[in-house]
Formats: structure tokens, sequence, C-alpha cells
């Protein structure tokens, strides 16, 4: 795919026919899995009522994108890189603007999760009125409509192309200036880095969280020591007063103990609503629907919770669920992050030195690299989403069941 070959020529690529032939089997092996594993997604979704979230919503609108890919922009790749069709260049940007159409609507569905993440932990009373069921739906018609947009810009300008093009060859109907400065620079970067920073801010937060729970869970189960201490003994030297504080040989409190106290102390403001998160003094705690959480410090439990299990302790197995549904979406973007940069790094060397020689090989196999990136995030949803993996091992199971009932 080099821009010093003629757009005219009677052999516009110089590749063997083996390798033309490997491509080709490569690009329809990779169409099929990404439609079947993606398939499989949007089911598990349809199937399982718990995986009908709104960050789930985002991610079937990106597994629809990855199917279009495998069953229409693998295709459009395939006959453009043949050259076809032959002298009709409007329908053959048609065909290359297809696969810009559906990464644009990839990157910016990926950037709905992001900032639906980031709401759901940072903000969590504005998540509830923002990130409505219909709000969801506004921001997935935005995310293809932007992206419709921006992949067809080449389709608007149509009559600047080379007319004497008698090839449909990418680098010969497509403007490499548009590819770098709008597509890449523009189109991808800018929300790439967005969502690096979304991501950056939600693991810092979480953490420092975490660490905070950490520290309330100490000072609490110190407390409860000290109290059971007491209590065995019989001697009042050191009881737990009723603000909290801790009371010295001479019936005096002791400040610096009620001042420690006072800053570990839990501030909780109640709601209801399910799942919710609360951002404490000490500790990212969720509610949900009838939980409550004394206000005081950490001498009383909640009143509906199971036995043994302190509001600290769920506040932290929430907090860590919600720290590894971030890691793996984190992970969503860097996949698609390094699937994608090789081919838009080599549009770059075509446009600022157009005599450098890039291999046929490389171009293809960053080619190839972009698109199995639809074929991996199924992968990706099971091996790192539990209730994902279960959905889809329960599908499996019923199938293999109810095989033999038809035989």
């Amino acid at each position: 795919m080099n821009a010093t070959h003629s757009c005219t020529a009677e052999m516009p690529y110089e590749f063997l026919p083996r390798l033309k032939g490997l491509y080709i089997a490569t690009e329809l092996l990779i169409g099929v899995l990404a439609i079947i594993g993606n398939l499989l997604v949007c089911l598990a979704v349809t199937r399982n009522k718990k995986l009908r979230t709104v960050t789930n919503y985002f991610l079937v609108s990106l597994a629809v994108s990855d199917i279009l890919v495998g069953l229409v922009a693998i295709p459009c790749a395939v006959l453009t890189d043949l050259g076809r069709p032959r002298h009709n260049l409007p329908l053959c940007l048609v065909l290359v603007s297809v696969l810009m159409v559906l990464t644009q609507s990839s990157i910016l569905s990926l950037l709905a999760v992001a900032a639906e993440r980031y709401m759901a932990i940072l903000l969590p009373f504005q998540y509830q009125r923002m990130m409505s069921p219909r709000n969801a739906q506004w921001a997935l018609l935005v995310t293809w409509g932007l992206g419709a947009i921006s992949g067809t810009v080449p389709l608007m300008d149509w009559k600047r192309q080379p007319a004497d093009s008698n090839y449909c060859i990418f680098t010969c109907v497509v403007d490499m200036s548009y590819m770098v400065y709008f597509n890449f620079f523009c189109c991808l970067l800018v929300p790439l880095v967005a969502m690096i920073i979304i991501y950056v801010h939600i693991f810092l937060t979480v953490r420092r969280q975490l660490r905070r729970i950490a520290v309330s869970r100490g000072a609490g189960e110190d407390v409860r020591a000290g109290a059971c201490g007491s209590s065995e003994t019989g001697t009042e030297d050191s009881v737990i007063s009723a603000s909290g504080g801790r009371e010295g040989p001479g019936g005096e409190p002791d400040l610096g103990d009620i001042t420690q106290l006072e800053e570990k102390k839990i501030k909780v403001e109640v709601r209801s609503g399910t799942g919710s998160l609360i951002n404490t003094e000490t500790s990212t705690v969720f509610t949900k629907f009838g939980f409550r959480i004394a206000s005081a410090g950490f001498g009383s439990a909640p009143a509906d919770l199971r036995p043994g299990e302190s509001s600290v302790a769920k506040s932290s197995a929430r907090t860590s669920q919600e720290l590894r549904k971030a890691t793996s979406l984190f992970l969503v973007l860097f996949l698609f992050t390094v699937c994608w940069l090789p081919i838009h790094l080599i549009n770059c060397i075509l446009l600022f030195c157009p005599n450098c020689n890039v291999p046929m090989s490389l171009t293809l196999s960053a080619i190839l690299l972009s698109h199995a990136n639809s074929a991996l995030n199924p992968i990706l949803y099971a091996y790192r989403m539990r209730s994902f993996r279960h959905t889809l091992i329960g599908m499996w199971r019923g199938m293999r069941s109810t095989g033999p009932k038809h035989q």
C-alpha cells in the first residue's frame, strides 16, 4: 500500500498471489469469528436480565458494530484490496467508508462506556437521573450518528478524488491528510486520551477509597477489641464512651483517641436505590434497596445485614467489584488501541514520508490486526466478566442438553 504506486497500473499491488490468498482466507476467518462471538454477546444480554445494564447496552452497541465489521466491512476490505470495483469511484468510496463508519462508532461506544462508568462511580447521585434508559438510547443514537458523519467525510468531497483511478485502492481514492489529521488525530487520539484520563481518575479514586475502607476496618477492629478486653477484665481503665472516645485512668476522655475516631467516623447519607454508590469521608459505601447504615461510628451495624457482615466489609466488596469492572473495560480499550494503532501509524508514514517503502506484508498484517479486534472482544468479555462467562456457559450447556432430544 505504497503511495508511490500508480493507481492506473495493471498491477497496483506488488505481492505474490500466495500472500494474497492467505490474506483473504484470514480475513474471512476473522469475519466468521467476529459474527459468531458478538452474536453470542448479544444473545447473552437478551437471555440474562441481570446483564441488561446501561454499561452492557453500550457494549452491545460495540458488539453490533463488530458484527457489521464481519458481515460488511471485511468483505468490502477484501474487494478493495483486490482493486474492485473498477472504474466506479462513488461505489469505491462507499466501500472504503463502511469500515471507517464502524470504527468511529466503536471508539465512540467505548467513550460512552467510560463516561457511564465515571458517573456511576464518582457521581452516583447524578447517575440515576442522567443515565436513565431513555438517555442511554439517545446516547447510542448520537454515537452512531457521529460515527456515520465522521466516517463518510470522503463521500462528501468525492469529486476531488483522482478521476483516473482505474482500481479501487484505498490509498488512491482516500486522501491521507484526511486519514491522519482528521480520522487519526481528531477522531481516534482525542477520544483515546479522554478515556485514558477518565479511567486513571476512576482507578485513583477507587484505590483511595479502598485504602480508607482498610483504615476504617482496622479502627473498628481496634475499638471492638478494646471493648471486649474491658468487659472481660472488669476494669474501667479503657472503656469506650458514648461519644466514641476512650476514657483514661482518671475518668477523663483521651482527646487523642476521640480525635482519631472522629476523623475515621463514617458519615453516611442514606439513599434508596439498587447498586448505588455513596461517597463518604472514609469509604465508598454502596446501598441496596432497604439497606441502612448507622451514621455513628463502628459500634452499630445495620439491622438487615447478614450476621457477621459489617457495612465496611460490604463497602469493600462492592468497591472491589467496581474496580474489577473498570479494569475489564479498560482492557477492552487497551485491546482496541493495540489493534488499531499500527495501521494508523502506517498511514502517517505514507503521508509524511511519501518515498518510504512500506512492505506490503506489514500493511496487510496491520489491516488484519485491526479487523481481528472485532473477534477478540467477545473472548475478553468471557474471560474477564464473570456474568458474561456464566451466561455463555449456561447457554452452551442448554444447547448440549437439548441436542440429543432432537435426534
